[in-house]
This record gives C-alpha cells, structure tokens and sequence, in this order.
C-alpha cells in the first residue's frame, strides 16, 4: 500500500510485470523514457553501462513534480509545442533521474564549460537557418556541433544564458517583430516563416515576451 501526496513520485521499470488498484481521486502525469535514451544520457554522463535506476514509490520529490507540471502547457496544446522545448525537457528529466536515481557519485559529472566562440557561432548560425522549422531538436544541433547532447546544452546555456530553446525563441520574436513592422504580410504568414504553430501560438509567445499582441505592435501603440 503506498499513500500518495502531491508531488509524490512513482519511479519503476516499465518491463517489470506491474498491476495496481488506485482508491481515491487524483490527477497523474505518466512520462515513459525508453532504456535507449537513458543509456545514452547515462554514457554523456560518463556513468557506466547498463545502469540502472532505483525504483521509488509514494516519495515526494518536488524537482521531478515540476518538470512533471511544466509538460502540462504542452499536453493541453500539443500543435503549439516546440520540439526543442520537448528535447530539452526530456533530457533534463533524464539527467535529473540518472544523478539523483541511479546510484552514482555526482562528483564524477564534471560541469561543462562554455562553447568555444567557433563552436558558439556554429550552433547560432545553424539554429538561426532554422528559425522557421518548429521541429528542430536538440540531437541535431548537437550533432552539427559535433557534441554529445549533454554538453552542448549546458555549454551553450553557459555561453550564452539561455537554453537553445528560449535562444531561439528570442530570434523568432525578433523576426517576428521585424516583419510586422516592415511588411504587410498577414500575422498568420508571419507567424508560420517564423516557426510558429500558428497565429495564436505567436500571440501567446509574443505578449508574454513583449507585452503586447503582435496588432498592437505592428500600429504602434508600445509608443
């Protein structure tokens, strides 16, 4: 019998035969990571192969609990979701579990240092070419980088501030921005060459960044 509180976790082996009874009422949010992307997080870590995970019930970790809540936005408007929010997201739930569940030292995990300034340039250049492509991962980047994952996203938010994702976000607003200023174009048009899901996708992003819609922008009245 396990007693669930909120931001309880349930950490366990999906291969393992599972069958459970739930009693009471209560919302849930189920993330599956397959063995292959944990094997691989674990190898950028520079933790040996074949580890394997501590199972965990009813205990209550809150840093799992929000990245479980932050994937909420994304589950309730799924065409409005960057993949490289999602990429990211996942990889770091996946560090989070193999550091904190997978029995080794985090002093072996050395932190990353910033991207060299040619390497910078490149993963810049390629995300900026992709600024109008809303499926852009993490692994491709990555990979035109010649890094493993792990690396390049913490070298890069050590350069840079910011995760790829929120970098490019800012490139695409500013796009964004450029063209309602300087064009006729429709916001829908504008919204799709900027890599937006659709026009209500660049209205959210652009008002919580800007603080206005993309109308009022484009009229002026931020004056």
């Amino acid at each position: 019998m396990h007693a669930f509180e909120a931001g309880s976790i349930y950490l366990r082996n999906f291969q393992d035969d599972y069958k459970a009874d739930m009693y009471g009422t209560f919302d849930f949010v189920l993330i599956e990571l397959p063995r292959p992307f944990m094997e691989r997080t674990a190898l950028e870590l520079g933790c040996p192969a074949g580890l394997e995970l501590r199972h965990a019930a009813a205990q209550t970790d809150a840093v799992l609990a929000h990245l479980a809540q932050a994937l909420l936005p994304a589950l309730a408007r799924p065409e409005g979701v960057s993949r490289l929010f999602i990429d990211q997201l996942g990889h770091v739930i996946g560090t989070y579990l193999v550091e904190h569940y997978g029995g080794v030292n985090r002093g072996r995990i050395h932190s990353m240092g910033r991207l060299s300034p040619r390497i910078l340039a490149r993963a810049q250049e390629f995300l900026t070419a992709r600024l109008d492509d809303g499926n852009v991962s993490i692994a491709e980047v990555a990979d035109a980088c010649q890094l493993s994952r792990s690396h390049f996203s913490r070298a890069f938010r050590q350069s840079t501030g910011k995760t790829p994702h929120e970098w490019l976000l800012e490139r695409r607003l500013e796009r964004a921005a450029a063209l309602l200023r300087t064009t006729d174009l429709p916001i829908a048009g504008i919204a799709a060459s900027c890599g937006f899901a659709d026009q209500s996708h660049l209205t959210r992003s652009f008002s919580k960044k800007l603080g206005l819609t993309p109308g009022d922008w484009r009229s002026g009245r931020q004056d």
